[in-house]
């Protein structure tokens, strides 16, 4: 996939594939970079791909940047499996890509918002050597279903950062905070946060990320 690379400093030791929401772009999450407050010292490479086009029911069946498709405004009815899977699969490719760039799986965080989030927390839980842990942003956990049996040993200790709209009228809050309980439930580590906003994010939510990925990399 095509994709934007933003690095702090010369040959980066860590990486973070960020994912986009439905319709847009790997360019709506590249300015975050800066705002997050990472000491000068970390040298970490952030990728933000580009969604494929892709036709979404909900969108009338036309074609905008998607990671699968969204059948029904209910999340969780007639989930696109295929479309997700396919996409698991992409990230799949930009890890791989960054293990062959000399990058060591548990420097590897996973982050996504909304869409972009689902891809990401489905395909961490499921990867099959440790990551460093995975950011998912107003989002919620697709294919809930089938974890208990595609769940990867190799990342049952995986530190999960969630982060959701106490106003979000695209993925309500209830939704996030049953994938919170699901993923506990399964013993995942997850740190929660709550922030008053709709779908978005917000300049604290940027700082605890800032905080949350400068823990993750000095461990």
């Amino acid at each position: 996939m095509e994709a934007i690379e933003i690095v702090t400093g010369d040959d980066p030791d860590s990486a973070v594939i960020w994912l986009h929401g439905l319709g847009t772009n790997g360019h709506d999450f590249a300015p975050i970079v800066p705002e997050l407050g990472l000491p000068s010292s970390m040298r970490v490479r952030f990728i933000f791909p580009h969604a494929p086009l892709l036709p979404v029911t909900i969108n009338g069946g036309h074609a905008m940047p998607a990671w699968y498709d969204i059948r029904s405004p209910d999340l969780r009815q007639n989930e696109d499996e295929q479309g997700i899977r396919n996409s698991q699969r992409r990230l799949e490719a930009l890890i791989r890509h960054e293990l062959e760039r000399g990058i060591a799986s548990t420097r590897i965080v996973l982050a996504g918002f909304s869409q972009g989030g689902t891809i990401a927390l489905h395909t961490a839980l499921r990867y099959g050597v440790p990551l460093a842990g995975v950011l998912a942003l107003s989002t919620y956990l697709p294919l809930a279903t089938s974890l208990e049996v595609e769940a990867n040993p190799a990342n049952a200790a995986l530190t999960v950062f969630m982060a959701h709209g106490t106003a979000d009228d695209v993925i309500p809050l209830a939704q996030g905070a049953a994938s919170r309980d699901l993923l506990r439930k399964e013993k995942y580590a997850v740190e929660w946060h709550e922030y008053p906003m709709a779908h978005s994010v917000c300049s604290e939510e940027i700082a605890d990320i800032g905080i949350w990925l400068t823990r993750i990399f000095a461990a």
